[in-house]
């Protein structure tokens, strides 16, 4: 626990702690800040909050957490795996590496116990880590094992050759079968938490949809990404007016049709988007390799209730 006192002049919390306490950054404290760890008196602050004289600040610190990432025997659905690289289905809910608030239980702590050898470019946190799915989202993913074969799959995202496909259920049926979206993304400032589109700045991000089953006020797209922007398909769906059944970031509760889908989607925990197909050149061979994975149960479950047709995935 930490405890400073505002003056009469305090300047934003930020960067009024930074000051009281030099051996913390400002990008630590912001951190802090962010987590709900930092409040005035009892309050919790916000980063560009101006504590009146007087105030108490108080902060704490969270316990220390290792260093490095530790095989643990987690379940794991391997697609492939040879001597260059893995191709797994993440599960909803699985954090792909370790990070404040989940420095275990992660996909990562995973594939130390089922893989030897992984690629070291990510670090020591992120192993074989070429691109990543949100946490709330299932589906294909590759990891790498080897730095050579890392840059390789990093250079087909980076060139946007790599083949994506997701399985979205989505708010209110959309009044055309297709679409593309484009927008620049970058982080909301208003909101730690989300993405949102901006007029200029930002990256470039390109999503196609396609309605593969149509219910009462929700449906079923197919999403082709062009480009792979962190929480892209949420972001794009949300702001065409078809938020991510589930998604508890983007959309709200009242949008959910019936009583008893709202209570299915609730009893998730997570966004109806599922990463079905990813397709790219393997490094080691040159050849176009594609893998697809269905829905997990749950997804199936839900699609059902609300009359969706999940299309045979092979």
């Amino acid at each position: 626990m930490r405890t400073w006192v505002a003056g009469l002049e305090a300047d934003r919390l930020d960067r009024s702690l930074v000051l009281a306490w030099p051996d913390m950054s400002r990008a630590r404290v912001q951190s802090l800040l962010a987590a709900g760890s930092i409040r005035v008196d009892g309050e919790a602050a916000k980063p560009s909050d101006r504590p009146r004289p007087g105030a108490t600040v108080t902060a704490e610190l969270p316990d220390a957490t290792p260093a490095d990432p530790v095989p643990q025997d987690l379940p794991l659905e391997i697609l492939h795996q040879d001597d260059d690289l893995l191709v797994i289905v993440k599960p909803a809910g699985m954090v792909v590496h370790p990070a404040p608030g989940h420095w275990d239980g992660t996909l990562v702590n995973a594939l130390l116990h089922h893989a030897t050898g992984l690629s070291g470019i990510g670090g020591v946190a992120r192993p074989g880590i070429v691109h990543r799915l949100d946490a709330g989202t299932s589906g294909v993913m590759v990891v790498a094992k080897h730095d050579t074969v890392h840059r390789a799959l990093t250079q087909q995202f980076t060139v946007h050759s790599v083949d994506r496909h997701y399985f979205a259920v989505v708010h209110r049926v959309p009044n055309v079968d297709r679409g593309t979206i484009r927008s620049q993304l970058s982080r909301d400032p208003d909101s730690r938490l989300r993405i949102t589109s901006v007029e200029k700045g930002g990256r470039r991000a390109v999503t196609h949809w396609e309605v593969k089953a149509r219910g009462d006020r929700v449906a079923l797209l197919e999403c082709r990404l062009e480009t792979g922007r962190t929480h892209q398909v949420r972001v794009h769906l949300t702001e065409a007016g078809h938020p991510i059944l589930g998604d508890r970031v983007y959309s709200r509760r009242d949008c959910v049709a019936t009583a008893n889908l709202r209570t299915r989607v609730e009893a998730l925990g997570h966004p109806l988007l599922h990463a079905w197909l990813l397709a790219f050149d393997h490094p080691g061979t040159g050849q176009r390799v594609r893998f697809v994975a269905p829905p997990p149960a749950d997804f199936i479950e839900t699609c059902a209730a609300a009359g969706l047709a999940i299309p045979l995935v092979r």
